[in-house]
């Protein structure tokens, strides 16, 4: 289970992650997302509550990413360890923001 919070402020989305980001939610997120990234210029995920992220959840990261290189910037906040973990053993942590 995923539970997605948006805030649009001007053209800044954050979008906060709660539970799994994993093949069974990894959708929801991406067309939730998609519906609301038109004029947005800053791109923020919060993982504070996010437990995990499988390859399914890498790639809608992946997609935001190239979406966002078009129109602004992208950054992932409160990564906690686990999630970490995962984006450093799979290079995403070379390739995201991270702050």
């Amino acid at each position: 289970m995923l539970k997605i919070e948006k805030q649009l402020t001007d053209k800044a989305l954050c979008l906060s992650l709660e539970g799994r980001l994993d093949s069974q939610t990894s959708q929801q997120l991406e067309t939730e997302m998609m519906a609301a990234l038109p004029g947005v210029e800053e791109l923020t995920f919060d993982m504070k509550g996010l437990e995990y992220i499988s390859s399914a959840g890498l790639r809608v990261l992946l997609v935001a990413m190239k979406a966002m290189a078009k129109q602004g910037k992208m950054k992932l906040v409160n990564v906690g360890e686990t999630v970490r973990d995962i984006l450093d053993v799979t290079g995403f942590s070379d390739i995201l923001t991270i702050e």
